[in-house]
Protein backbone atom coordinates (compact mmCIF):
# COMPACT_ATOMS: atom_id res chain seq x y z
CA UNK A 1 0.00 0.00 0.00
CA UNK A 2 1.39 3.44 -1.00
CA UNK A 3 1.31 5.80 1.98
CA UNK A 4 0.72 9.55 1.79
CA UNK A 5 3.22 10.21 4.59
CA UNK A 6 6.75 10.29 3.20
CA UNK A 7 8.71 11.11 6.37
CA UNK A 8 8.28 10.72 10.13
CA UNK A 9 10.08 11.58 13.33
CA UNK A 10 10.27 8.33 15.31
CA UNK A 11 9.87 9.42 18.92
CA UNK A 12 11.36 6.61 20.98
CA UNK A 13 14.40 4.44 21.58
CA UNK A 14 15.46 0.85 22.18
CA UNK A 15 14.11 -2.26 20.46
CA UNK A 16 10.68 -0.71 19.85
CA UNK A 17 12.18 2.25 17.99
CA UNK A 18 14.43 -0.13 16.04
CA UNK A 19 11.36 -2.09 14.95
CA UNK A 20 9.52 1.08 13.89
CA UNK A 21 12.50 2.48 11.96
CA UNK A 22 13.00 -0.84 10.15
CA UNK A 23 9.31 -0.96 9.23
CA UNK A 24 9.48 2.59 7.87
CA UNK A 25 12.39 1.53 5.66
CA UNK A 26 10.36 -1.40 4.30
CA UNK A 27 7.44 0.93 3.61
CA UNK A 28 9.58 3.53 1.83
CA UNK A 29 9.03 6.17 4.54
CA UNK A 30 11.98 8.30 5.64
CA UNK A 31 12.61 7.73 9.36
CA UNK A 32 14.30 10.39 11.48
CA UNK A 33 15.41 9.14 14.88
CA UNK A 34 15.82 11.13 18.06
CA UNK A 35 18.46 10.58 20.71
CA UNK A 36 19.98 11.92 23.90
CA UNK A 37 23.60 12.95 24.31
CA UNK A 38 24.51 9.51 25.64
CA UNK A 39 22.89 7.61 22.75
CA UNK A 40 24.32 9.40 19.72
CA UNK A 41 25.37 6.07 18.20
CA UNK A 42 22.53 3.88 19.49
CA UNK A 43 21.20 1.16 17.21
CA UNK A 44 17.93 2.96 16.45
CA UNK A 45 19.99 5.98 15.37
CA UNK A 46 22.22 3.88 13.09
CA UNK A 47 19.19 2.28 11.43
CA UNK A 48 17.44 5.59 10.72
CA UNK A 49 17.85 7.79 7.65
CA UNK A 50 18.68 10.77 9.83
CA UNK A 51 18.76 11.66 13.51
CA UNK A 52 18.25 14.70 15.75
CA UNK A 53 19.72 15.37 19.19
CA UNK A 54 17.07 16.04 21.83
CA UNK A 55 19.13 16.89 24.88
CA UNK A 56 20.92 15.52 27.96
CA UNK A 57 20.80 11.92 29.13
CA UNK A 58 17.88 12.38 31.54
CA UNK A 59 14.70 11.21 29.79
CA UNK A 60 12.78 14.20 31.14
CA UNK A 61 15.16 16.45 29.21
CA UNK A 62 15.28 14.36 26.04
CA UNK A 63 13.03 11.43 25.13
CA UNK A 64 10.06 12.69 27.18
CA UNK A 65 10.54 16.45 26.64
CA UNK A 66 7.52 17.65 24.63
CA UNK A 67 9.02 20.97 23.46
CA UNK A 68 12.25 19.32 22.35
CA UNK A 69 10.48 16.59 20.40
CA UNK A 70 8.35 19.14 18.54
CA UNK A 71 11.37 21.32 17.80
CA UNK A 72 13.28 18.28 16.53
CA UNK A 73 10.41 17.50 14.17
CA UNK A 74 10.40 21.07 12.88
CA UNK A 75 14.16 21.10 12.33
CA UNK A 76 14.17 17.76 10.54
CA UNK A 77 11.47 18.77 8.06
CA UNK A 78 9.38 15.63 8.55
CA UNK A 79 5.67 15.50 7.79
CA UNK A 80 4.58 13.61 10.89
CA UNK A 81 5.55 12.57 14.41
CA UNK A 82 5.22 8.85 15.16
CA UNK A 83 5.32 8.24 18.93
CA UNK A 84 6.55 4.77 19.86
CA UNK A 85 5.88 4.08 23.52
CA UNK A 86 2.52 4.48 25.29
CA UNK A 87 4.19 7.12 27.48
CA UNK A 88 4.52 9.38 24.42
CA UNK A 89 1.62 8.13 22.32
CA UNK A 90 -0.76 8.76 25.21
CA UNK A 91 0.59 12.23 25.97
CA UNK A 92 -2.22 14.67 25.10
CA UNK A 93 0.07 17.68 25.53
CA UNK A 94 2.52 16.29 22.98
CA UNK A 95 -0.28 15.43 20.55
CA UNK A 96 -1.65 18.98 20.81
CA UNK A 97 1.80 20.56 20.41
CA UNK A 98 2.52 18.51 17.28
CA UNK A 99 -0.79 19.53 15.71
CA UNK A 100 -0.22 23.19 16.67
CA UNK A 101 3.13 23.05 14.85
CA UNK A 102 1.33 22.08 11.65
CA UNK A 103 2.56 18.49 11.71
CA UNK A 104 0.63 15.23 11.58
CA UNK A 105 0.28 13.31 14.83
CA UNK A 106 0.18 9.55 14.28
CA UNK A 107 -2.31 8.43 16.88
CA UNK A 108 -5.49 9.54 18.65
CA UNK A 109 -6.09 13.31 18.76
CA UNK A 110 -5.26 15.21 21.95
CA UNK A 111 -8.96 15.71 22.75
CA UNK A 112 -9.58 11.97 22.55
CA UNK A 113 -6.58 11.18 24.75
CA UNK A 114 -7.80 13.67 27.36
CA UNK A 115 -11.31 12.25 27.27
CA UNK A 116 -10.20 8.65 27.71
CA UNK A 117 -7.56 9.39 30.30
CA UNK A 118 -4.54 8.82 28.07
CA UNK A 119 -3.06 6.25 30.46
CA UNK A 120 0.35 6.48 28.83
CA UNK A 121 1.55 3.25 30.45
CA UNK A 122 1.92 -0.37 29.47
CA UNK A 123 -1.36 -2.05 30.51
CA UNK A 124 -0.89 -3.96 33.74
CA UNK A 125 -4.01 -6.14 33.63
CA UNK A 126 -3.51 -9.87 33.19
CA UNK A 127 -5.86 -9.93 30.22
CA UNK A 128 -6.96 -7.52 27.53
CA UNK A 129 -7.03 -7.04 23.81
CA UNK A 130 -5.23 -5.30 20.96
CA UNK A 131 -6.80 -3.69 17.92
CA UNK A 132 -6.51 -1.18 15.10
CA UNK A 133 -9.28 1.39 15.40
CA UNK A 134 -10.70 3.02 12.26
CA UNK A 135 -13.82 5.06 11.56
CA UNK A 136 -15.51 1.78 10.64
CA UNK A 137 -14.73 0.18 14.00
CA UNK A 138 -12.18 -2.22 15.49
CA UNK A 139 -10.09 -4.39 13.18
CA UNK A 140 -7.58 -7.15 13.85
CA UNK A 141 -8.98 -7.53 17.36
CA UNK A 142 -6.65 -9.81 19.30
CA UNK A 143 -7.16 -11.05 22.86
CA UNK A 144 -4.02 -11.14 24.96
CA UNK A 145 -2.99 -12.70 28.26
CA UNK A 146 0.06 -11.44 30.15
CA UNK A 147 2.47 -12.95 32.63
CA UNK A 148 2.66 -10.38 35.43
CA UNK A 149 4.69 -12.35 37.97
CA UNK A 150 7.63 -9.95 37.77
CA UNK A 151 5.48 -6.81 37.84
CA UNK A 152 5.94 -6.35 34.08
CA UNK A 153 4.63 -8.39 31.19
CA UNK A 154 7.65 -10.53 30.33
CA UNK A 155 5.50 -12.77 28.14
CA UNK A 156 2.14 -12.14 26.45
CA UNK A 157 0.10 -14.49 24.29
CA UNK A 158 -3.24 -15.21 22.66
CA UNK A 159 -5.52 -17.52 24.68
CA UNK A 160 -5.11 -21.08 23.54
CA UNK A 161 -8.61 -21.56 22.12
CA UNK A 162 -8.88 -18.20 20.32
CA UNK A 163 -7.07 -18.62 17.01
CA UNK A 164 -9.42 -21.33 15.77
CA UNK A 165 -12.47 -19.04 15.92
CA UNK A 166 -10.78 -15.66 15.75
CA UNK A 167 -13.66 -13.93 17.57
CA UNK A 168 -13.80 -12.14 20.90
CA UNK A 169 -16.52 -10.80 23.17
CA UNK A 170 -15.62 -7.22 24.11
CA UNK A 171 -16.98 -4.84 26.74
CA UNK A 172 -19.54 -2.43 25.28
CA UNK A 173 -17.27 0.49 26.15
CA UNK A 174 -14.49 -1.04 24.07
CA UNK A 175 -16.65 -1.19 20.98
CA UNK A 176 -17.31 2.54 21.37
CA UNK A 177 -13.64 3.49 20.90
CA UNK A 178 -14.26 4.28 17.24
CA UNK A 179 -17.35 6.34 18.12
CA UNK A 180 -15.42 8.62 20.47
CA UNK A 181 -12.79 9.26 17.82
CA UNK A 182 -9.93 6.92 18.72
CA UNK A 183 -7.83 6.19 15.67
CA UNK A 184 -4.83 3.92 15.29
CA UNK A 185 -3.42 1.19 17.49
CA UNK A 186 -4.86 0.49 20.92
CA UNK A 187 -3.83 -1.80 23.76
CA UNK A 188 -6.53 -2.36 26.36
CA UNK A 189 -6.44 -3.94 29.77
CA UNK A 190 -9.63 -5.56 31.05
CA UNK A 191 -10.44 -5.53 34.76
CA UNK A 192 -11.72 -8.62 36.60
CA UNK A 193 -15.26 -7.22 36.38
CA UNK A 194 -15.00 -7.18 32.58
CA UNK A 195 -14.74 -3.42 32.17
CA UNK A 196 -11.86 -1.45 30.68
CA UNK A 197 -8.93 -1.02 33.08
CA UNK A 198 -6.36 0.76 30.86
CA UNK A 199 -6.41 2.17 27.35
CA UNK A 200 -3.01 2.81 25.77
CA UNK A 201 -1.95 4.21 22.40
CA UNK A 202 1.27 3.51 20.54
CA UNK A 203 3.41 0.42 20.21
CA UNK A 204 2.95 -1.39 23.49
CA UNK A 205 5.06 -4.45 24.14
CA UNK A 206 1.99 -6.53 23.26
CA UNK A 207 1.54 -5.13 19.75
CA UNK A 208 3.84 -7.82 18.34
CA UNK A 209 1.15 -10.33 19.33
CA UNK A 210 -1.34 -8.56 17.02
CA UNK A 211 1.24 -8.44 14.20
CA UNK A 212 2.10 -12.11 14.40
CA UNK A 213 -1.49 -13.26 14.92
CA UNK A 214 -2.82 -11.44 11.84
CA UNK A 215 0.28 -11.21 9.64
CA UNK A 216 0.14 -7.40 9.50
CA UNK A 217 2.62 -4.56 10.01
CA UNK A 218 1.66 -2.35 12.97
CA UNK A 219 3.59 0.63 11.60
CA UNK A 220 1.68 0.43 8.33
CA UNK A 221 -1.57 0.30 10.28
CA UNK A 222 -0.58 3.32 12.39
CA UNK A 223 0.51 5.43 9.42
CA UNK A 224 -2.52 4.52 7.33
CA UNK A 225 -4.76 5.85 10.11
CA UNK A 226 -3.72 9.38 9.10
CA UNK A 227 -4.53 8.91 5.40
CA UNK A 228 -7.02 11.40 3.98
CA UNK A 229 -8.18 8.84 1.44
CA UNK A 230 -9.27 6.37 4.08
CA UNK A 231 -7.66 3.56 6.04
CA UNK A 232 -8.64 0.50 4.04
CA UNK A 233 -6.11 -2.30 4.10
CA UNK A 234 -6.53 -5.80 2.71
CA UNK A 235 -7.73 -8.36 5.20
CA UNK A 236 -5.04 -10.49 6.77
CA UNK A 237 -4.89 -14.28 6.78
CA UNK A 238 -6.85 -16.42 9.20
CA UNK A 239 -5.66 -15.47 12.72
CA UNK A 240 -3.04 -17.69 14.30
CA UNK A 241 -1.89 -18.17 17.85
CA UNK A 242 0.88 -15.77 18.84
CA UNK A 243 3.37 -15.28 21.68
CA UNK A 244 5.70 -12.36 22.45
CA UNK A 245 8.49 -12.17 25.01
CA UNK A 246 10.84 -9.48 26.25
CA UNK A 247 14.46 -9.95 27.28
CA UNK A 248 15.59 -7.40 29.88
CA UNK A 249 18.90 -6.60 31.51
CA UNK A 250 18.92 -7.03 35.28
CA UNK A 251 21.67 -4.56 36.08
CA UNK A 252 21.17 -2.49 39.23
CA UNK A 253 19.30 0.77 38.54
CA UNK A 254 21.64 3.44 37.21
CA UNK A 255 24.32 0.88 36.30
CA UNK A 256 25.71 0.90 32.76
CA UNK A 257 27.00 -2.10 30.85
CA UNK A 258 28.45 -3.16 27.50
CA UNK A 259 26.83 -5.64 25.13
CA UNK A 260 29.36 -8.32 24.15
CA UNK A 261 27.28 -10.98 22.43
CA UNK A 262 24.73 -10.88 19.62
CA UNK A 263 21.12 -10.50 20.67
CA UNK A 264 18.26 -12.07 18.69
CA UNK A 265 17.42 -10.11 15.54
CA UNK A 266 15.65 -10.81 12.25
CA UNK A 267 12.85 -12.97 10.87
CA UNK A 268 13.00 -16.68 10.24
CA UNK A 269 10.79 -19.76 10.20
CA UNK A 270 10.59 -21.75 13.40
CA UNK A 271 11.16 -25.46 13.80
CA UNK A 272 7.96 -26.14 11.85
CA UNK A 273 7.12 -24.69 8.47
CA UNK A 274 3.89 -23.28 9.93
CA UNK A 275 5.69 -21.22 12.59
CA UNK A 276 7.17 -17.75 12.00
CA UNK A 277 9.54 -15.98 14.38
CA UNK A 278 10.50 -12.28 14.50
CA UNK A 279 13.23 -10.96 16.79
CA UNK A 280 14.14 -7.31 17.34
CA UNK A 281 17.31 -6.24 19.10
CA UNK A 282 17.95 -2.81 20.56
CA UNK A 283 21.72 -3.30 20.66
CA UNK A 284 24.61 -4.73 18.66
CA UNK A 285 27.84 -6.17 20.10
CA UNK A 286 29.95 -3.33 21.44
CA UNK A 287 27.00 -1.05 22.19
CA UNK A 288 26.80 0.60 25.59
CA UNK A 289 23.77 -0.15 27.73
CA UNK A 290 23.08 3.12 29.50
CA UNK A 291 21.83 3.11 33.05
CA UNK A 292 19.49 6.03 32.41
CA UNK A 293 16.83 4.11 30.50
CA UNK A 294 14.56 1.10 30.30
CA UNK A 295 16.58 -2.13 30.35
CA UNK A 296 14.78 -3.85 27.46
CA UNK A 297 17.38 -5.65 25.34
CA UNK A 298 15.33 -7.46 22.70
CA UNK A 299 11.89 -8.83 21.87
CA UNK A 300 11.01 -12.16 20.29
CA UNK A 301 7.58 -13.04 18.93
CA UNK A 302 6.15 -15.94 16.98
CA UNK A 303 2.97 -17.16 15.34
CA UNK A 304 1.94 -20.77 14.92
CA UNK A 305 -0.96 -23.18 14.74
CA UNK A 306 -1.38 -23.06 18.52
CA UNK A 307 0.03 -21.31 21.57
CA UNK A 308 2.30 -24.23 22.43
CA UNK A 309 4.04 -24.16 19.05
CA UNK A 310 4.49 -20.39 19.11
CA UNK A 311 5.84 -20.47 22.66
CA UNK A 312 8.27 -23.28 21.80
CA UNK A 313 9.61 -21.23 18.88
CA UNK A 314 10.23 -18.18 21.08
CA UNK A 315 11.77 -20.41 23.75
CA UNK A 316 14.19 -21.87 21.20
CA UNK A 317 15.41 -18.39 20.23
CA UNK A 318 15.92 -17.23 23.81
CA UNK A 319 17.60 -20.51 24.68
CA UNK A 320 20.22 -19.86 22.03
CA UNK A 321 21.16 -16.39 23.32
CA UNK A 322 24.88 -16.39 24.17
CA UNK A 323 26.56 -14.54 27.01
CA UNK A 324 25.76 -10.94 26.03
CA UNK A 325 27.99 -9.27 28.61
CA UNK A 326 25.22 -8.13 30.97
CA UNK A 327 22.95 -10.13 33.29
CA UNK A 328 19.38 -10.58 32.06
CA UNK A 329 16.09 -12.26 32.90
CA UNK A 330 16.25 -14.82 30.11
CA UNK A 331 16.00 -17.76 32.50
CA UNK A 332 12.85 -16.43 34.17
CA UNK A 333 11.24 -15.55 30.85
CA UNK A 334 12.15 -18.97 29.45
CA UNK A 335 10.50 -20.62 32.46
CA UNK A 336 7.20 -18.93 31.55
CA UNK A 337 7.60 -19.93 27.91
CA UNK A 338 8.39 -23.49 28.91
CA UNK A 339 5.09 -23.75 30.77
CA UNK A 340 3.25 -22.38 27.75
CA UNK A 341 5.07 -24.74 25.40
CA UNK A 342 3.90 -27.81 27.31
CA UNK A 343 0.39 -26.45 27.84
CA UNK A 344 0.80 -25.97 31.58
CA UNK A 345 -1.06 -23.03 33.05
CA UNK A 346 -2.24 -21.67 29.70
CA UNK A 347 -5.60 -19.97 30.27
CA UNK A 348 -8.45 -21.14 28.11
CA UNK A 349 -9.48 -17.52 27.41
Amino acid sequence: MALEIESVLVAGRGPAACAVVSACTRLGVKAVAVHSETERSARHVRLADDAVLLGPAAASESYLAVDRIVEAARRSGVRAVLPVTPALAGNARLAAAVAAAGLLWVGPDAEVLERLGGDGVEPASESGFLAWVTAEGLRYVTPVVRDRAAGIARVSWTPEDWAAGGTLDLPVSARRLAEVGWRGLVTVGIAPDGELAEVAAGFSLDIAVLERAHGVDAVELALSSTETTGSALPGGPTPRAAVAAQLRATLAPGTAGRIRGRLPSGSRPGAGTDVDVVSVSGFDPGDRLDGWYDALLATVSAAGPDTRAAAAAVLAVLGAVPDVGVPHDGADTSAVLDRLAVGSGVPAG
